[in-house]
């Protein structure tokens, strides 16, 4: 759907975090393999799908286009927060009842805690960072919206909000342009790519077998087995497991033709601050913050003081729309922090998440083969569903839940969009309408 140079594996992503991990060489599939479960795609999603199997003692194969944690997986904002949906929660008690949506919500904060304790039990070194997430207000007018969330979450089991009026957020540390905010108890920050590498070597360590720079080029069922086909070899498997959200492509099988709209999400940091550069700001809050806009900006400090910055936006992917996202970020980071105008950003990249047609993330197995699992669509938030979809997957195939006892909200069909080639007219479409009403004073 985008530019080919969105898709390229052989291009640096040019991130941040790239930076923060050695390089390690996965070796690639060249024979023939035979296992239980093949994986498709080494991000968070497959690769916790991969480490559960392997503790279970289920023979895995994990086949990655790019190596683990190319997708979004290793270039989100490391975001470890609520929000795998794009319904309002007056939409998810309207379609499906205060008890289930309370459910979905309590099952995001157990896989956000899901994340912090695969880190402790495999002894990752991710970063973790702050207490909770902080949504604030980009208007007067928002700070309603804010009282209603608060409300709505408070009432939930394990969480815990508190408003904050504009006047106390520098007392917060994190004094900028903003008419308040919500801190919901729930959540951290954390570097998205040590996360990705240590379930990696996580699950390889429980014996999962990791292949890199080996695409699905076909797959075909033959009997009972399916069959994935690479550029030098084959895999086959009794049961499969599609983990490729944003990166899903339309041939890989007919039952994801059209089901999934990727979305363009950008990021910028800065060099390390001194001391005296957040003090200008007013800035030392260490907890991830995002805004209530439609076309949303969200923003965090990092360990080593540098300063990140991320949007939505952008629908072709090219270079020339990057240089142009890139200084659209800067004019804006400039006018919301006015501080930091003239601080170096050092670098700037971008990624696919994905929307699904009903606005919720989806587990699923295909309607016309149960052997064939799917993890996708985290509206932009799937460090922690990922994670804990994987995990679900995995209890699916051992045979520890069923789909009947998961919250129906993510087990509804994965519907195919109406009229499918129009995709990216339906998104400028919403960007250009997101864009206005994020403009008015109401």
């Amino acid at each position: 759907m985008y530019d080919s140079i969105v898709y390229d594996r052989t291009l640096p992503i040019q991130s941040y975090w790239e930076t923060t991990i050695p390089p390690l060489r996965f070796e690639s599939l060249t024979r023939n393999q035979s296992c239980d479960v093949a994986i498709i795609g080494a991000g968070f999603t497959g690769l916790s799908a991969a480490l559960h199997l392997a503790r279970s003692g289920v023979e895995v194969a994990v086949l990655e286009a790019g190596v683990p944690g190319w997708g979004a997986s290793g270039r989100n904002g490391g975001f470890c927060c609520i929000g795998a949906t794009k319904l309002s929660n007056e939409t998810l008690v309207r379609r499906f009842g205060l008890p289930q949506t309370q459910r979905f919500f309590q099952e995001q904060q157990q896989a956000i805690e899901l994340v912090r304790r695969l880190a402790a039990e495999e002894q990752m070194e991710i970063d973790i960072q702050g207490d909770g997430c902080i949504q604030v207000a980009h208007h007067p007018s928002r700070w309603q919206a804010l009282e209603n969330e608060a409300e709505f979450l408070s009432a939930i089991p394990g969480y815990k909000c508190a408003l904050w009026p504009a006047v106390e957020l520098r007392d917060r540390g994190i004094s900028h342009s903003a008419y308040g905010a919500l801190h919901v108890s729930v959540g951290f920050g954390l570097n998205p790519a040590k996360y990705g590498r240590a379930l990696a070597l996580a699950a390889m360590r429980q014996g999962a077998k990791l292949y890199a720079h080996s695409p699905v080029q076909t797959w075909e069922k033959v009997g009972d087995q399916h069959v994935l086909h690479s550029p030098s070899s084959t895999v086959k498997a009794r049961s499969i497991v599609v983990a490729t959200n944003g990166y899903t492509e339309d041939s890989l099988h007919p039952n994801l033709r059209d089901r999934l709209l990727p979305v363009l999400s950008s990021i910028i940091t800065t060099r390390p601050l001194t001391e005296a550069e957040l003090a200008a700001q007013g800035w030392h809050c260490e907890t991830p913050v995002w805004d209530t806009r439609n076309l949303l900006f969200y923003y965090r400090l990092l360990n080593d003081r540098r300063f990140l910055l991320g949007a939505r936006g952008g629908t072709t992917g090219s270079l020339a729309e990057r240089d142009r996202r890139l200084r659209q970020m800067r004019d804006r980071f400039a006018q919301i922090f006015p501080g930091w105008k003239d601080i170096e950003i050092t670098h700037s990249w971008s990624g696919l998440a994905a929307l699904s047609a009903n606005l919720t993330p989806h587990i699923n197995q295909f309607p016309d083969d149960s052997s064939v699992f799917y993890g996708l669509a985290y509206h932009g938030n799937g460090v922690a569903m990922g994670t804990w979809t994987g995990r679900t997957i995995a209890h699916l195939i051992t045979g520890k839940t069923t789909i009947d006892r998961l919250c129906p909200i993510v087990t509804q069909p994965l519907k195919q969009f109406p009229l499918a080639n129009l995709r990216l007219w339906y998104l400028r479409s919403s960007y250009l309408a997101y864009q206005v009403q994020d403009a008015l004073p109401w």
